[in-house]
């Protein structure tokens, strides 16, 4: 007797879902497809649910159009991530053979999800929001709205006196990159644990903090784009109420409050490291802005061994930088320190753990480094 498997359910109608079913009547092989994002060609970002998986079997998904993505060549060396909680996230052996990735799953429960990297839910981004506001000190100094009219929250940590350094960090301009706002968790922990360092940060600076520059694109499932199809961090130069909100807020509150630092946290598909990119292409650009950056990056090197300067991305030369992206922009307009913070979605290279590869958790413990070496710096930066 012949018994026929059940075919997989799978499905992507919630928060960050992405995926297409190209044929799920064998559960042991899994034909699937990424959605390009809403109104642009961009995609890279998956994450879907799968039930009715068999307990003891091997399930294999076959991303067919992953050749065809944003950044084929990131998928090299890449490992998917699943979950059976949505809890612990773990990474899963994958295979990418030029045009499709291939990953597999020996099944312990009959459901799982998987993602491109560990995702950060929007209900968590609710209650990072409000645990922030209950911490002494900080506050909702405003709101902006993005194209869908989803919440841009600003918080300010510091009583914003006059004197004190302004030191902003905004994250997750593109939707896909989930380690940014893991990292914002980090920065939040730290304020709600006010330790000594912290107390003595805030004496001297205000952090104003944008967790998610771009929640209609991750409630969605996008991997670059806002809901109108645009890249926020390619929108610095033009951005508008009616395409790029989300930036139109955002400068209009640096304009109001000043900024004395910027950092503009992301996260990198192909390069297996943590790294920085900066300035050094803006008409503006100076000695004292070349002796700061090189003061972050040695100072963030000694407090944490996963950050790296040997790997990135080329150096811009001088004249010659991108102004529609926020790091040059605001270095620019605000002649401040300004980086971006780039993660990786693979494992990172400097301290390899094959379980999780890069992961929420170690984004966390990154933005703890990052203050630090803000606390450091801070009264040099102007």
């Amino acid at each position: 007797m012949t018994v026929t498997p059940t075919p997989l359910q799978i499905d992507c109608d919630f928060d960050s879902g992405n995926i297409d079913v190209l044929d799920a009547s064998d559960p042991y092989k899994v034909r699937l497809a990424i959605r390009p994002d809403t109104y642009s060609g961009h995609f890279q970002w998956f994450h879907f649910r799968s039930n009715g998986l068999t307990p003891g079997q091997r399930h294999r998904f076959s991303l067919e159009n992953a050749g065809q993505s944003s950044y084929p060549h990131a998928w090299s060396g890449y490992q998917a991530v699943a979950s059976y909680d949505q809890q612990r996230w773990f990474r899963v052996p994958s295979e990418f053979d030029g045009s499709a990735l291939h990953f597999t799953l020996d099944a312990q429960r009959t459901q799982a999800w998987f993602a491109y990297f560990e995702p950060y839910p929007r209900a968590r981004h609710n209650q990072l929001i409000e645990r922030a506001r209950h911490i002494p000190g900080v506050a909702l100094l405003a709101s902006g709205r993005s194209v869908e009219g989803r919440e841009v929250p600003l918080l300010r940590a510091g009583d914003g006196a006059s004197g004190k350094r302004k030191l902003w960090l905004i994250a997750q301009q593109h939707p896909g990159e989930h380690m940014a706002e893991w990292f914002m968790e980090g920065v939040i922990d730290r304020l709600q644990a006010n330790d000594t360092s912290m107390q003595q940060l805030l004496a001297i600076a205000d952090l104003y903090l944008i967790c998610n520059m771009n929640p209609d694109g991750a409630f969605h499932g996008h991997l670059r784009t806002n809901f109108k199809g645009q890249d926020l961090n390619r929108a610095w130069q033009d951005a508008s109420v009616e395409l790029s909100p989300e930036v139109f807020f955002a400068q209009t509150q640096m304009q109001r409050y000043g900024v004395d630092a910027f950092i503009d946290v992301h996260g990198d598909e192909e390069i297996p490291h943590v790294f920085t990119a900066a300035c050094e292409g803006n008409p503006g650009y100076t000695p004292r802005l070349a002796a700061l950056e090189a003061q972050f990056r040695d100072t963030l090197c000694e407090l944490t061994a996963d950050f790296q300067q040997v790997h990135g991305y080329t150096r811009s030369l001088p004249g010659q930088a991108n102004m529609t992206l926020a790091c040059n922009a605001v270095g620019q307009a605000h002649d401040c320190l300004a980086l971006t913070l780039e993660m990786p979605f693979k494992d990172h290279d400097d301290a390899p753990n094959p379980e999780t590869g890069w992961s929420g958790e170690r984004s966390k413990a990154l933005a703890a480094a990052v203050l630090d070496t803000l606390h450091a710096m801070a009264p040099a930066l102007r």
